[in-house]
């Protein structure tokens, strides 16, 4: 169902009536639309802290763009960021009102990684404050910093925790353009693991992601910087995309085949119609099985080794809904959604990893909620579950080996056939309660799980990213 309350404020009357009541004016968001498309366009400011330790990488990944670069003249803070302008990389920017008012920066990107005390966090203000009103429409902040995690001084682990609470800020302060606030935290020495982040969360395929912050670690396999197909980067990959048949499935099997995977779209037997459709759409095959049945792995398994001798690629997305208070909740709702949303992953995942039947540098990414981290009236059991893949994966990244990766993503208010039937009170209250003010679409989770597929993203792992606008409810 299209949001024609988001239609109708970006009309001209809309506008003018949204403003005059006060009323949120989300902006429709900029998306992917062709192939060939650059990742971002436009002007960037680039700026770092002291010390920085992605600045190569920034301007490497950036100068693949057509964008135009700039670097600031400002405190001796942001000196580094000269490096940038002496390989002739970025042209320099005085960091004066006057300047700075002549410019729409289409990214603002900081390099906080050098950053040792929470003195130093001066930098964030000294970059962003005379910086974030020139925030072009549906702009992007990427902040990189150092996973406090890996940081054995408390004044700088308390240092790099702060840029979570600075970028979930920003995020809901732009977000009233369209724009959207990112953070990575990067492990030492990892620095040459996050072109696949920087290109994702600089690029339209983000558009329904906010302030999120990302792990990054060394990741294992191939050493140093690969290349890769950047308009088909999952040529020659198998994919297994569970519940493929409609919905977020559709639009996942769509967009992996769309990066050149070969998609398996597997539902129950019921859904066949539209599961061929699908399949025959992307130049896929059809699989249909029910996961929660006992034989339903093995089938699974049996089908990838003899079809294709293994899958690199497996996406967990299959998943229902029986929603009734505790109380009411007859014992086969819950029984169904823990046996589809968690216990069909665990398996299906057991069964390919004891035959070995994932390959090197493979995927597995796992579909979860925002109900995992915030809960539902009325959803025990579907929270329960989605909260529970959630620790699943948090776990499970411990354990791979062969540089196999494993990631969630965790949808919020998704324009779908589910969210179309809600009541229309709920249905506007659901899409307006993100610092987006409006729904995501399903094409927004299924560019979230490409990006953790991309063999560049060997460095993400356990890690749990909301597809939700910034939900103002949860974690």
């Amino acid at each position: 169902m299209s949001d024609l309350y988001l239609k109708f404020v970006n009309t001209s009357v809309g506008k003018q009536a949204a403003s005059s009541l006060g009323l949120p004016s989300p902006i429709e968001l900029e998306r992917w639309k062709r192939q060939d498309q650059s990742f971002i366009e436009g002007k960037v400011l680039v700026g770092a802290g002291p010390r920085p330790r992605a600045l190569s990488v920034l301007g490497e990944t950036l100068r693949g763009s057509p964008a135009t670069l700039y670097s600031p003249e400002g405190p001796a803070t942001l000196g580094e960021s000269s490096a940038l302008v002496e390989s002739g990389v970025a042209k320099t920017l005085t960091m004066e009102d006057e300047a700075i008012a002549e410019h729409q920066f289409k990214a603002l990107v900081f390099d906080a990684t050098g950053i040792r005390d929470t003195s130093e966090l001066r930098c964030l203000y000294d970059f962003f404050h005379p910086t974030i009103r020139q925030m072009a429409k549906c702009g992007r902040v990427l902040i990189v910093g150092t996973d406090p995690t890996s940081c054995k001084n408390p004044a700088r682990a308390a240092a790099h925790k702060a840029l979570e609470g600075f970028v979930r800020s920003v995020a809901k302060e732009i977000g009233k353009k369209g724009a959207t606030a990112q953070l990575l935290w990067v492990a030492p020495n990892a620095e040459n693991q996050i072109e696949s982040s920087v290109r994702f969360f600089l690029s339209p395929k983000s558009a329904y992601v906010d302030g999120q912050p990302v792990r990054i670690g060394k990741g294992s396999g191939t050493k140093g910087r690969t290349a890769v197909n950047t308009n088909a980067p999952l040529t020659g990959k198998v994919a297994l995309v569970t519940g493929a048949s409609r919905g977020i499935g559709e639009a996942i099997a769509r967009t992996l085949a769309r990066d050149g995977a070969r998609v398996v779209c597997l539902d129950i037997p019921a859904t066949m119609e539209d599961l061929n459709r699908v399949a025959e759409a992307i130049g896929g095959s059809p699989l249909a099985a029910d996961i929660t049945e006992d034989n339903g792995p093995r089938l699974i398994a049996d089908h990838l080794e003899d079809e294709f001798g293994g899958v690199d690629i497996v996406v967990h997305n299959a998943g229902v809904t029986r929603d009734k208070t505790l109380a009411r909740m007859p014992e086969h709702f819950w029984d169904m959604t823990i046996a589809v949303n968690l216990t069909a992953e665990e398996r299906i995942d057991e069964e390919l990893t004891e035959r070995d039947l994932i390959r090197e540098n493979g995927r597995i990414v796992c579909v979860s909620s925002i109900a995992g981290f915030a809960g539902n009236f009325g959803q025990t059991n579907y929270a329960a579950s989605k909260s529970g893949v959630i620790g699943y994966v948090e776990s499970m990244a411990r354990q791979l080996k062969n540089g196999i990766t494993i990631n969630a993503v965790a949808p919020g208010f998704i324009e779908t056939q589910m969210t179309a039937a809600m009541p229309v009170t709920i249905r506007e209250a659901g899409r307006r309660m993100n610092s987006l003010s409006q729904g995501g679409l399903p094409v927004d989770v299924a560019e979230t799980i490409a990006w953790y597929c991309n063999p560049l993203s060997r460095g993400i792992n356990g890690n749990v990213v909301r597809v939700c606008g910034q939900s103002l409810v949860g974690k």
